[in-house]
């Protein structure tokens, strides 16, 4: 394992997944032969919540949750989000068309690849959007699927991917084996964010969390949200989640998040039990 002590540039220059993680601490390049603790420190960043990241990352080390700085972890999450949504998947998506152009235009897979790309970006702006406002329900589930749609484009492109006789030398094959290799290094990658978030940020952050009293719980468990309140107006109308997006101008995507969270805060499962929830609380008349 690492430690405080240990030379900065030797674990930039062992470890692959390094130069992402110092990154996204916020650190920079030309440590000299300075320690983890001393280029930590210059940068105001919390050294036991960098090792902890570093070792889970490199050895997947357990995590003592006591010795985690919030508002340091949150801002290395911020930072791989916006690294995620404003270079990595733009850049992979530029790629992926340079990749497929070459292909026989009568041909509709190229098209399918890319639009099940973009549909597998957009899970992943939802998935932070919900993470960025505290949401985290059925958060597993949303990184398998997440995931499993990555694994869906790379099987598209080698089961399918119409080939345009091109020898293996040739410009056409070393883009779609560098977007291939990329496209691989973007799904570790998601997995390992989701998994510090999952392992680490989210028990952290419950352990700081107060106990909170029954009549708390009561009085968090009958109160909605005014979009959420919006949204069970609509449900009671009898509207699809789509044509509910639509009345209110969100994605689907937060719709459904929306419907998940009035469910567990009234404990009411049957558009009946929410019609008459709404009816006796005044939100919609009889």
């Amino acid at each position: 394992m690492y430690k405080a002590t240990d030379k900065i540039c030797d674990l930039m220059a062992h470890e692959e997944d390094a130069i992402q993680i110092i990154s996204r601490f916020g650190l920079s390049m030309g440590v000299g032969d300075q320690t983890i603790s001393q280029v930590c420190e210059a940068h105001g960043v919390h050294t036991p919540t960098f090792l902890a990241v570093v070792n889970y990352k490199v050895f997947h080390h357990s995590v003592t949750l006591d010795e985690i700085d919030i508002p340091t972890l949150q801002r290395y999450l911020h930072n791989a989000h916006t690294y995620f949504l404003d270079f990595r998947l733009p850049r992979l998506r530029r790629a992926l068309i340079e990749a497929i152009i070459p292909a026989d235009p009568s041909t509709k897979i190229p098209n399918l690849i890319l639009r099940c790309y973009d549909e597998f970006v957009e899970e992943i702006r939802t998935h932070i959007e919900h993470e960025n406002e505290g949401q985290f329900d059925e958060h597993e589930h949303d990184d398998q699927r997440i995931t499993d749609k990555l694994s869906e484009i790379k099987n598209l492109i080698i089961k399918y991917y119409p080939s345009s006789g091109t020898s293996f030398e040739g410009t056409v094959t070393y883009t779609l084996i560098s977007v291939m290799s990329e496209l691989w290094h973007t799904e570790q990658d998601f997995s390992d964010h989701c998994a510090i978030e999952d392992d680490i940020y989210r028990p952290a952050l419950t352990k700081l969390k107060p106990r909170k009293s029954r009549r708390q719980q009561i009085q968090e468990t009958e109160e909605l949200s005014d979009r959420e309140r919006d949204v069970l107006i609509q449900v009671v109308r009898g509207l699809s989640n789509k044509e509910i997006a639509d009345v209110l101008c969100i994605s689907t995507h937060t719709v459904i998040s929306h419907r998940k969270n009035i469910t567990r805060k009234l404990n009411i499962h049957s558009t009946a039990g929410l019609t008459i929830y709404a009816i006796v609380n005044k939100l919609v008349p009889i």
